[in-house]
């Protein structure tokens, strides 16, 4: 039996109960790094390069977290996740295709890493011979392996359900953890707010300085776009002469394109990582469309090593007493 690190941060945000799964199927022990914090943020720094964007300084400290606890640290190295887009194109940002590479270089004494490929656009099938090659690694057998496959398969269903619930990532994977079925009981909120941008971004209480906490506190329910399934989601693209290249970005931006045509929904929020080429363009297109779609409350959130809870809060609190205001006066 191997322990098996797993960052808790970056694609952790999406696919974490499929690899717990897997790993724990087989036989191995999962270690998650601790949740995000100054002194894993403060180790990210030091050790990634300089023009790096915050979750990928993030991510460095978070596999630092893990130097000395474990025997192997899962870093896959994410191509893309489907066909879409021109030419089937969409993929994941240039630093996911190069993240073992840049952990490699960047960090001393570090364990094995599981660094598979993933692109699951060369076919059906190519997810289970991606995770094949993980339990090979890791030196389990064919049998092992077909045994565990649909048991991830089921436990990411599962953790998909619960988003599709209207229930945030870190209380789904709570939920599964504790193997909770019933739904927490929604407290009273009298705004609904749709906040979109990258998971790593969006889930991570440190990198957004509490944003989601800020918001269940001032009475607002949030949606996010991974409460969409995918059909809710790519159905926006039509409305767009292109999609994005990227996986990511193409999620937010259509999240918030399905939130705008809500009538229900009181404004969109977006989440943005400073130094992220990518999440700029997101930014412009969202407020671009924000405009056209009868001019919805539209706030950026800009987050990055500096970012303090009392700026973001006096943002927040200020959107908020707009919508309130904005909502009164069309009553009255």
């Amino acid at each position: 039996m191997s322990k098996i690190g797993i960052p808790r941060t970056l694609a952790y945000f999406v696919y974490y109960p499929f690899w717990k799964a897997f790993f724990e199927e087989l036989g191995h022990e999962v270690v998650l790094s601790s949740p995000t914090c100054r002194a894993i943020l403060d180790d990210g720094v030091k050790e990634a390069v300089n023009d790096a964007c915050i979750p990928i300084k993030i991510y460095h400290g978070h596999v630092l977290d893990l130097v000395g606890k474990v025997d192997w640290i899962f870093c896959p190295r994410l191509v893309s996740v489907r066909k879409h887009g021109d030419f089937n194109t969409e993929t994941f940002c240039p630093k996911f295709l190069g993240l073992p590479d840049m952990i490699r270089q960047a960090i001393d004494k570090l364990p094995k890493l599981l660094d598979v490929r993933v692109d699951l656009k060369k076919g059906k099938d190519e997810l289970f011979q991606v995770f094949s090659q993980v339990g090979k690694q890791l030196g389990n057998g064919v049998d092992e392996i077909k045994r565990a496959f649909p048991i991830a398969v089921k436990a990411q269903k599962n953790y998909c359900k619960l988003l599709s619930r209207e229930i945030l990532p870190h209380v789904a994977l709570e939920m599964l953890e504790q193997n909770c079925k019933q739904i927490p009981q929604e407290t009273e909120h009298d705004l609904k707010i749709a906040v979109v941008g990258y998971p790593y971004a969006l889930y991570d209480a440190y990198i957004n300085a509490g944003l989601l906490k800020i918001l269940e506190k001032e009475g607002v329910k949030v949606f996010t776009q991974d409460m969409l399934s995918d059909k809710t989601l790519d159905r926006q693209a039509r409305s767009l002469p292109k999609s994005m290249f990227w996986y990511f970005s193409n999620r937010a931006v259509y999240g918030g394109l399905h939130f705008m045509k809500q009538k229900d929904i009181d404004g969109i929020i977006h989440v943005t990582a400073f130094a992220c080429g990518p999440d700029s363009m997101v930014d412009r297109m969202l407020e671009i469309e924000c405009r056209r779609h009868n001019s919805t409350p539209y706030l950026s959130i800009t987050v990055d090593e500096h970012t303090g809870e009392a700026g973001v809060r006096t943002r927040i609190e200020a959107f908020l007493d707009m919508l309130r205001y904005r909502r009164d006066r069309d009553e009255n």
